[in-house]
């Protein structure tokens, strides 16, 4: 197998020179958190990588396209894939490398300084390389670019120095965020689904054991989603579409208070000005009076 380990068609790389590294160490700012180098390999045909004793630098990749592996020295192996980012801690034994026959195009850089250690940990455990979504990709190649540009022609700048530092600093609270947010988004998926189905049976009943066996999660997961979401219990929230309902229907039709109880699925009119009464604030008479509008 051939092995490259850079002097690819169309590559781009910025390697900063040790005397320059040594300034931006005695930087107060800039030393927090620095590029040493960074890079772009397009098509990267047998790249290949290997540093038993490991990198002084976190080593950072986006996968544009294509693919790769990355192989710690503890023999965890993962699959770099297109639209992925994945890096590589400080002084860990490594090697990677370009798939042979659907090779990588990655963006790359190395990091280092005083506080890269702290936000690589608030990422949390590192469980392989994060997939992510176009817009996120996006963002990332923006703020790579953003860097290797600056890098390119104001390199001696250490007013464009502390700007790059920045950057990258947001770089990695916005990939840190990204578990976070899909997280968020899964969570949202449950309870926007649960709701629709509450929706769909504002006529009729519905128990917490039905909406559990819909939504396939448990009933302590359920009633935690929905607090933390809405700051109701299920139930309470299905009650208050109930109540939502009523008031549609007080609003708008010469309905009576029984008919209205009962086609929100309650049987006992006088439990529905009750329940109306201490989710809304009046009874069902007092609110069809007040003027709307």
């Amino acid at each position: 197998m051939l092995k490259k380990a850079d002097g690819f068609s169309a590559q781009k790389i910025i390697v900063l020179p040790p005397y320059q590294l040594s300034e931006m160490v005695e930087h107060p700012i800039i030393k927090q958190l620095y590029i040493t180098d960074i890079g772009y390999f397009p098509r990267a045909k047998h790249h290949f990588r290997e540093r038993p004793d490991g990198c002084d630098s976190y080593i950072f990749f986006y996968c544009a396209s294509g693919q790769g592996w990355i192989e710690m020295g503890n023999g965890e192996r993962f699959i770099v894939t297109e639209q992925s980012i994945a890096f590589i801690p400080a002084d860990t034994p490594h090697a990677y490398g370009a798939d042979e026959s659907n090779p990588w195009s990655i963006y790359w850089f190395h990091l280092k300084g005083t506080q890269v250690d702290a936000l690589m940990e608030s990422f949390g455990s590192y469980n392989g390389p994060l997939q992510l979504a176009l817009s996120d990709a996006d963002k990332i190649l923006e703020l790579f670019h953003q860097c290797f540009d600056l890098l390119s022609v104001k390199a001696y700048s250490v007013a464009h120095q502390i700007h790059i530092s920045h950057t990258m600093r947001y770089m990695l609270s916005f990939i840190g965020l990204i578990p976070r947010r899909k997280q968020e988004e899964k969570t949202l998926a449950y309870i926007e689904q649960a709701i629709i189905y509450m929706q769909e049976r504002l006529e009729s009943t519905l128990t917490l054991e039905s909406l559990v066996a819909f939504t396939n999660i448990s009933k302590q997961h359920l009633n935690h989603l929905f607090k933390q979401s809405t700051g109701c219990a299920p139930i309470d929230y299905y009650l208050r579409l109930k109540m939502q309902r009523a008031c549609q229907l007080l609003d708008l039709t010469d309905k009576s208070i029984k008919e209205i109880s009962l086609s929100i699925g309650l049987s006992d009119p006088y439990y529905f000005s009750r329940l109306f009464k201490k989710i809304i604030g009046s009874s069902p008479s007092e609110y069809r009076s007040k003027l709307k509008g």
